[in-house]
């Protein structure tokens, strides 16, 4: 293990126990050392923050780390949550939404989605959600899509 590797292993440990500001500092050294990846800028993202709460550097951090990884469900993950922690919803709802475009409908991407209040749209959008067909429908959509482990 390469000491870059080193030093992100020890702050998503500090990062994972609530040590922000040590975190912080333990994927900023990894970035450095090693700035081909993308992750180590992404976590290191998180960790400015959790730590500092300076929401705008975290999201350029982020930012930069997913033009490098737009295939990474990690990416829009972490930003979106830095989104929820600065209090924009509606940019995480984006985040995630376009982050399933690329990831091939990552699961933790959907459920994200699902926590915020997204929900999937009507199945007969020329109905009213309340409708009873809408109703029943998606009821059948949901546990079809359970079946097939898309849910």
């Amino acid at each position: 293990m390469d000491e870059a590797e080193k030093h992100f292993q020890q702050g998503m440990k500090y990062y994972k126990t609530e040590y922000y500001d040590k975190a912080q500092g333990e994927l900023f050294r990894a970035a450095k050392l090693d700035s081909t990846k993308p992750l180590y800028i992404s976590y290191l993202g998180l960790a400015v923050a959790r730590a500092t709460s300076r929401y705008d550097e975290a999201e350029t951090l982020c930012h930069s780390a997913l033009k490098l990884m737009r295939t990474d469900p990690q990416a829009y993950l972490n930003l979106a949550q830095v989104y929820i922690w600065a209090g924009r919803k509606e940019d995480a709802v984006d985040t995630l939404s376009m982050g399933l475009l690329y990831t091939k409908r990552d699961l933790r991407l959907l459920r994200l989605l699902r926590k915020l209040g997204v929900r999937r749209p009507a199945v007969l959008t020329s109905l009213d959600r309340k409708h009873f067909l809408n109703k029943q429908l998606g009821k059948l959509r949901h546990k079809f899509l359970k079946i097939i482990g898309e849910e």
